[in-house]
């Protein structure tokens, strides 16, 4: 029996339906409110929560270095087989904690949390937020989405404020540059998303 990360539940289970799902939508068209607030030049991107590899593969394409992190071994293997970039580089570690991405002592440019941060539990999000804050070099910035709505069959999810995840990422040093709301584009019309980005200080 595979020991589950907590928060991954569900979706190593159902990966091959995942990968269908997140795959028919394309990278430009999940982050177009953020676009205009990615790097234009080559930086050094970290996918947190990378999934089937659509997101990383999508900055890879945009001649940036990127470290995808992905804990569920099911997604990580059809992620590398669907997106083989020599510019990704693939990490099986978790949130909160990310020992081994700290253990590479690298700083980033970018770091995305793409509908994962609902997943941890108060405990988890504020030990989450000390470890990944760090990450962002300074003047760099950290993209967050937070789903809303039921919460699927099988999976681990909390409701979460924006307010809350603002304040949370204020204590750390991160100032919010971009607050928007959106319904989901998979999910129906019950299920929406909050999308914010932070700075750090320069």
């Amino acid at each position: 029996m595979t020991i589950r990360v907590s928060g991954t539940e569900g979706y190593g289970e159902t990966a091959a339906e995942r990968v269908k799902q997140y795959e028919s939508i394309p990278f430009a068209h999940v982050h177009r409110h953020m676009m205009h607030l990615f790097p234009t030049t080559p930086s050094r991107v970290i996918d947190i929560g990378a999934g089937t590899g659509r997101d990383a593969a999508g900055f890879a394409g945009l001649g940036h270095t990127v470290t995808a992190v992905e804990p569920t071994p099911e997604l990580r293997a059809e992620a590398q087989r669907l997106h083989p970039h020599p510019a990704i580089t693939w990490i099986d570690d978790s949130l909160p904690d990310l020992d081994r991405v700290h253990a590479l002592g690298e700083r980033y440019d970018l770091v995305m949390l793409t509908a994962v941060w609902m997943h941890l539990d108060q405990a988890q999000r504020e030990r989450a937020m000390a470890r990944v804050a760090p990450l962002v070099r300074p003047g760099g910035m950290m993209a967050l989405s937070l789903r809303h709505g039921p919460v699927p069959a099988g999976r681990r999810m909390f409701e979460i404020s924006a307010q809350e995840t603002c304040e949370l990422a204020g204590r750390h040093g991160l100032s919010v540059i971009h607050e928007s709301k959106g319904a989901a584009v998979l999910s129906g019309p019950d299920v929406w998303w909050d999308r914010l980005a932070f700075r750090t200080q320069r």
